[in-house]
């Protein structure tokens, strides 16, 4: 391994006793684990780099999109959904009455739904206050981000290449060239990029707390700027946005209980396919082997069938949640499971784009949070002067009548967001994520399996070779992608089992996600032992408490 290699190889796994986090932009890595090494809790760490991460990492998650939480203290573990419901304007008439028969994904009508992710962070930091003896102040909290966007920050890797990518569908959004764009051109890789109405947001923010967002000046503003862009959003959308403290999803697995969030997420998909997995015998399989991904693909296929008929916002359909974690149920459906034939493939959604990460401080207490826009700088219309951009989590609604995920004023549309963990004796032992739309399941479960199922450090689960099974960009039909590391002979096993348009990947492709895993140990002495680990696919790091990037890997 050449030296270039050891040290971007060194960020990608921590270990420490005071405190690891793991996120796919190494600068927000660093933002956490100086909290922490100022004696900051799991929550005001994840709150440091949820907003510093909006800030650094734009093409994926921003103040304007949506956040969902699993907060854990020791057997306290708790849900938290920053899902913004459409605006009371919005519904199926509306796009009819403009000659659409499907939700642009795109442009002002396609900023349909508030976004929630603020608010999060504003309950999450009144549960650190109130019960977990948080003592560092919102401002100091926020002041990381403020001043990447005052200072300016070098531009990642993956910033500079979607945005080059998408750059035809975006340039003429409103706000957008001014904002992303330095002198009408697309920042390289490395540029020091700087935002400054987005500072004067975030110092707006530190000063009158996460609530001015939604029922203050700010709110204001970003309505006005979503209405001269196209939007139907109003100031009574944002001041009716409240974050939900909601009840985890669990499923025995292994010699633990696996956690994720209930609908309107995909958690329980994820569950089900990882409970689909166990039943199929995985862990007696080669984890890099042709079975083992086959078992994963067919599995997936499943649980995604059930997702999409039955998952929408529980306070509009009845998701028949208790049914489908049902081992019972879970042990019948795995019978449709066939170890050497494929099963049709069904149609499936198409991509998003998000950021997942986690946290762990010094007394075991875990954070695992994932914040979207969706597609790849949401709908790409900038908030007025607020150097807001806004998601396009409504492009997840359908003009169907009779769809579980059919648009309604208020109604929350499917997300494909969803954080995990996994407990032994019911207290956190691995607390791990991925971006990734529909891949996201999908990730959690390999990297899930090989962590425990097959005793692989958290660094090496996350980078071991992935499979992805449904469509990209520009594609009408789902296929199978396999990186480039794994073995020929997995390809062809999947082929002569009849699986269709099996294709490979790059060695470390984006498309598989960008996840993260850490592993919570008990030393010899009963100390906490924390093992952390990034993704080599992403721009991320893996740090201790205290810990800080060389000046050449910022």
């Amino acid at each position: 391994m050449n030296a270039e290699n050891e040290r971007m190889a060194a960020t990608l796994k921590a270990y420490s006793r005071n405190g690891v986090v793991t996120a796919p932009n190494a600068l927000a890595s660093e933002v956490g684990a100086a909290i922490l090494a100022r004696g900051g809790n799991a929550i005001e760490a994840a709150i440091a780099v949820a907003a510093a991460i909006a800030v650094v990492y734009p093409h994926m998650n921003s103040l304007g999109g949506d956040a969902f939480w699993l907060i854990a203290n020791g057997k306290d573990v708790r849900g938290l959904a920053g899902a913004g419901q459409a605006g009371a304007a919005y519904s199926p008439d509306h796009y009819a009455s403009a000659g659409l028969n499907a939700m642009p994904v795109r442009g002002g009508l396609a900023a349909v739904t508030v976004a929630g992710a603020v608010g999060s962070w504003g309950e999450a930091y009144r549960l650190s206050r109130e019960s977990w003896a948080g003592r560092l102040s919102w401002a100091e909290l926020l002041e990381p981000a403020r001043r990447f966007a005052e200072q300016g920050f070098p531009v990642s890797r993956s910033h500079a290449s979607i945005l080059q990518e998408r750059l035809d569908a975006l340039r003429e959004l409103p706000g957008f060239s001014r904002t992303f764009l330095i002198d009408g051109e697309v920042p390289a890789g490395g540029t020091t990029w700087r935002q400054p109405d987005l500072a004067e947001t975030l110092g707006e923010l530190q000063r009158d707390g996460a609530e001015c967002f939604y029922r203050g000046s700010l709110g204001e503003r970003l309505a006005a700027g979503l209405r001269d862009a196209g939007s139907l959003l109003r100031p009574d959308d944002l001041a009716g946005c409240r974050p939900e403290w909601v009840e985890p999803l669990r499923l025995d697995y292994a010699r633990g209980t696996l956690l994720n969030l209930p609908p309107p997420t995909q958690g329980i998909a994820s569950l089900m396919l990882l409970g689909l997995m166990e039943r199929a015998g995985i862990a007696e399989m080669d984890p890099e082997g042709d079975a083992y991904v086959h078992h994963a693909i067919e599995a997936t296929k499943l649980a995604f069938a059930l997702r999409d008929r039955y998952v929408g916002d529980p306070a509009f359909v009845e998701v028949p949640v208790g049914e489908l974690l049902n081992p019972e149920y879970l042990d019948r459906l795995c019978t449709g499971i066939d170890p050497g034939r494929a099963q049709p493939t069904p149609v499936v959604p198409g991509p998003g784009d998000t950021v997942w990460f986690g946290v762990v401080d010094a007394q075991g207490r875990a954070v695992s949070m994932i914040q979207s826009i969706y597609y790849e700088f949401g709908c790409g219309v900038v908030a007025g002067n607020t150097g807001v951009v806004w998601n396009n989590r409504g492009c997840g609604f359908v003009l169907t009548p009779g769809h579980p995920n059919l648009l309604a004023p208020g109604k929350r549309p499917f997300h494909t967001l969803n954080p995990a963990m996994y407990l032994e004796r019911g207290v956190p032992r691995l607390v791990y994520g991925t971006m990734g739309g529909d891949g996201q399941p999908q990730t959690q479960a390999a990297i899930l399996t090989r962590a425990l199922d097959f005793g692989y450090a958290p660094e090496a689960a996350v980078a071991a070779p992935r499979w992805l099974f449904g469509r990209t960009w520009g594609e009408s039909v789902a296929g199978v992608r396999l990186e480039h590391r794994f073995d020929p002979a997995v390809k062809a096993g999947l082929e002569r089992r009849g699986h269709r348009d099996v294709s490979w990947a790059p060695r470390y492709a984006d498309i598989m996600g960008h996840a993260g895993l850490i592993r919570i140990d008990r030393g010899r002495d009963g100390g906490l032992e924390l093992w952390a680990g990034a993704d080599p696919r992403s721009d991320g790091a893996a740090l201790a408490a205290g810990a800080a990037l060389d000046t050449a890997e910022k």
